[in-house]
């Protein structure tokens, strides 16, 4: 089941591993992208050494027949990325079956900030990894964890990174952010944002909808250092970041591992060994250090917690379309005597 935000990377990712264990796959795109999973599927549909059958897919406005796929006996493996809440129903679905599952699910990714980081140099990278696809992408960065030494830097710094990306059509190549999904995604998201501005301590860059065609929406940035805001908590699927402060790695962890999520999060500093000793401790499937959303087609990518269950990517990824089985044979030759050495 193929979400919309990254239609390519995440329908190969997963009919990958299926047919390499030698699975038959039902595929259901996202409604919004069916007409361009239809052309990426083409070539391998009309594959003459691809079996008729092997590979198939339907496509529906609804979720009826994502229901039917979680729900059936006849499906022993549903492999799913989207938000958090549909992943539960799927698990209900799926329950009185008992079928393998692998969710990717829902992020709130953090990026931790030691004191010794060069804020001008990291701000950039952190604006992009913020506004990767708009902001509509599970991995991409929701908060901003920063040394309290630093903070008014990172305040000035991540603004003016957020302030510089040119938002507009995908086909110019002066854009750095598009538009989101569609107008409804875009409203949800920008009412999001209003309420979280009109909570949070302090706003340093609030957005606003673009006039004219295209579900257009700027960058917003906001200080905050209630972990138990709402916005601190509920991923918001668009090109918005919270920056909150620490003293100490200790404190810095527990704020970053204060949610129920687990999908991913990045260590910044210069301090390989702290690096390294603070990653290990964060309750996340994947950790980049003085990195952001760097995926490897060879390295397994996952959550912890309610960010999902199984793992996409690398060799582990084969393991959600195997089964595993013992068959032992005795020694010998049944009804023959004694057995042979």
């Amino acid at each position: 089941i193929v979400p919309w935000n990254a239609p390519a990377v995440l329908l190969a990712r997963g009919i990958g591993p299926a047919l390499a264990a030698g699975c038959t796959t039902v595929i259901k795109p996202a409604a919004q992208t069916v007409l361009f999973n239809a052309a990426f599927l083409g070539p391998l549909l009309h594959d003459p050494r691809l079996p008729a059958g092997v590979v198939n897919v339907f496509a529906e406005t609804g979720h009826d027949g994502a229901r039917l796929l979680a729900s059936s006996p006849n499906v022993d493996m549903i492999c799913f990325t989207g938000s958090t809440a549909v992943g539960k129903d799927i698990m209900r679905s799926a329950a009185d079956t008992m079928k393998k599952l692998s969710l990717e699910l829902g992020g709130k990714s953090c990026a931790i900030v030691l004191a010794d980081a060069d804020i001008d140099a990291v701000a950039p990278k952190l604006a992009a990894a913020a506004t990767i696809i708009t902001g509509q992408q599970c991995t991409a960065v929701r908060r901003v964890l920063v040394h309290r030494s630093k903070l008014d830097a990172m305040k000035r710094a991540l603004t003016q990174a957020l302030q510089a990306l040119t938002v507009g059509n995908g086909l110019d190549a002066a854009s750095r952010i598009g538009p989101l999904i569609d107008p409804t995604s875009r409203d949800r998201v920008a009412a999001m944002i209003d309420r979280a501005c009109n909570e949070a301590d302090d706003v340093l860059l609030r957005g606003r909808s673009l006039e004219g065609a295209g579900a257009f929406l700027t960058p917003t940035v906001v200080h905050h250092q209630d972990t138990s805001a709402f916005f601190m908590q509920e991923e918001i699927f668009g090109p918005f970041v919270t920056i909150e402060s620490f003293e100490t790695e200790a404190e810095a962890v527990a704020r970053a591992n204060d949610t129920i999520f687990g999908l991913s999060a990045s260590m910044w500093t210069n301090d390989g060994a702290a690096g390294l000793r603070m990653a290990r401790a964060l309750r996340n499937g994947t950790v980049w250090i003085n990195a952001h959303n760097t995926l490897f087609a060879e390295a397994e990518t996952g959550g912890y917690r309610q960010s999902g269950i199984g793992r996409l990517h690398g060799y582990d990824a084969l393991a959600d379309f195997t089964e595993l089985k013992h068959i032992y044979q005795a020694p010998g030759v049944v009804g023959r005597g004694e057995a042979r050495g």
